[in-house]
């Protein structure tokens, strides 16, 4: 009996789907290197901006290298390490202005989160030890200013320190010693009642002596003398009306300074000034 012969016919896989899947796999590549692309520093940019600024604010002086000048901390420095998200827009060697404003910008808001930290540190104190009605921080575009009412320092007509006043400034010039980036300015204030002592003929020698007094304690800490000054400015200067004893309370007072390095406004309009020339 003849045997049948079985046909044995050679199926082939559908391999079609290979295209799409290939395509896919070369659209997430090509997605991944624009993403590390976009992630890389424009170095190049950010040497030319501060070249720039050395240029015009320094006379050539490195803006960023110079010993004479600050030395910024560690996260202000960081902001060389940023992602850059415009696109190349420098023409023939030049720093596109909005990129010298966003680099401004940038350094600005890291100093007042670096002041923001130190106004911390000082409301800390402030409400721990219950100085809330002598003692008053505020943060603004130009300065750290901490103010002391005459009262929690002095007796009146006086500018020796009270005991308890000397530990209060010890105290304040240990947290700023660890701020050494920012000078430090102290200032004398009276009401406008004239005084007239064999000691301090004027308000002006009272305020003076209150300021230099009070500056003297806070160098005890590890601040360099370099960067703090003291000045009297007697009735010259008040914050409230002197026509009452609560607002002449006020003016009797003592600030303390600590001045910002970045100043936005002023740094962009030097910046665009000594580029118009």
């Amino acid at each position: 009996m003849r045997k049948k012969r079985t046909n044995h016919t050679e199926e082939h896989i559908d391999e079609t789907w290979l295209i799409p899947y290939a395509d896919l796999l070369t659209l997430l590549l090509a997605l991944f290197i624009v993403l590390f692309a976009s992630s890389i520093v424009d170095q190049k940019k950010l040497e030319k901006i501060s070249e720039s600024f050395s240029i015009a604010f320094n006379n050539g002086i490195g803006f960023f290298n110079s010993s004479s000048l600050i030395e910024l901390p560690e996260d202000i420095s960081s902001i060389k390490d940023r992602k850059t998200e415009s696109d190349e827009r420098e023409k023939g060697g030049e720093v596109d202005e909005e990129d010298v404003k966003s680099y401004i910008a940038e350094m600005v808001e890291q100093e007042t989160i670096r002041l923001g930290e130190l106004k911390e540190q000082l409301d800390t104190y402030i409400e721990r030890n219950g100085l809330s009605s002598q003692l008053e921080t505020t943060l603004n575009s130009h300065q750290l200013l901490i103010t002391f009412s005459d009262s929690a320092l002095f007796d009146p007509a006086s500018a020796d320190m009270k005991p308890e006043s000397v530990t209060l400034a010890r105290a304040i010039g240990e947290m700023l010693s660890q701020y050494p980036e920012y000078e430090i300015m102290v200032s004398g204030h009276t009401d406008n009642l004239p005084i007239n002592t064999a000691r301090f003929p004027s308000n002006w020698e009272l305020s003076s002596s209150r300021a230099l007094n009070f500056m003297k304690i806070l160098l005890e800490s590890d601040i360099d003398e370099a960067r703090v000054s003291s000045t009297g400015r007697g009735e010259f200067h008040p914050i409230a009306d002197n026509d009452t004893p609560e607002g002449r309370a006020a003016n009797r007072r003592v600030e303390v300074s600590i001045m910002r390095n970045f100043l936005q406004q002023q740094l962009t309009e030097e910046y665009l000034n000594s580029q118009s020339k």
